[in-house]
């Protein structure tokens, strides 16, 4: 019979309060911090998170923790913030959220692919890769990486990349 640790107990008593926000909760950490602990909270959703959102679901959080003993006595500091570029694509939900982004796919074989996320659905990926479409199943995935690029590609730009795709990959 084992215990949960402090992370698990830290999702658990935080996955509602923040669903109740509309958003999901997608990590939690706790770090030393001097003589201080900061609790690291991140949150998305479909459509990106705004700094309202951030506010909202910091003071939930923070009223969730005041009324638990979950962080103890000694003192914290909360940071809840959006997943940055770097993190990993490991749900679909991230694969989905990564729509029209380049993205570098690492193969549970060791090859990796990197194309522009056409699509996701719950079972795989569609990448656009050389102008062709290839369908990812997730199950064939060790997890992905959205690339940093300068140049922002908007939708004027995704219609004209994927103009001349149709869908079963095929050029015309």
């Amino acid at each position: 019979m084992g215990s949960a640790s402090p992370r698990d107990h830290l999702m658990k008593l935080l996955e509602p309060v923040v669903s109740a926000e509309g958003l999901d909760l997608e990590d939690v950490t706790v770090t030393q911090a001097g003589r201080r602990r900061l609790l690291r909270v991140i949150v998305d959703r479909d459509g990106g998170v705004s700094l309202d959102d951030i506010a909202d679901v910091s003071q939930a959080v923070s009223a969730a923790l005041d009324d638990t003993d979950v962080m103890g006595q000694s003192a914290y500091t909360l940071e809840v913030s959006s997943p940055g570029v770097d993190r990993p694509l490991t749900e679909p939900r991230h694969w989905r959220r990564a729509a029209k982004r380049l993205v570098k796919a690492e193969l549970r074989d060791g090859t990796v692919v990197e194309g522009r996320v056409r699509s996701a659905d719950d079972s795989a990926v569609d990448l656009v890769v050389d102008g062709d479409v290839r369908r990812l199943d997730y199950q064939d995935l060790a997890r992905g990486r959205v690339q940093v690029e300068f140049r922002r590609f908007d939708d004027d730009d995704a219609d004209d990349a994927y103009a001349d795709v149709d869908d079963d990959g095929d050029e015309g």
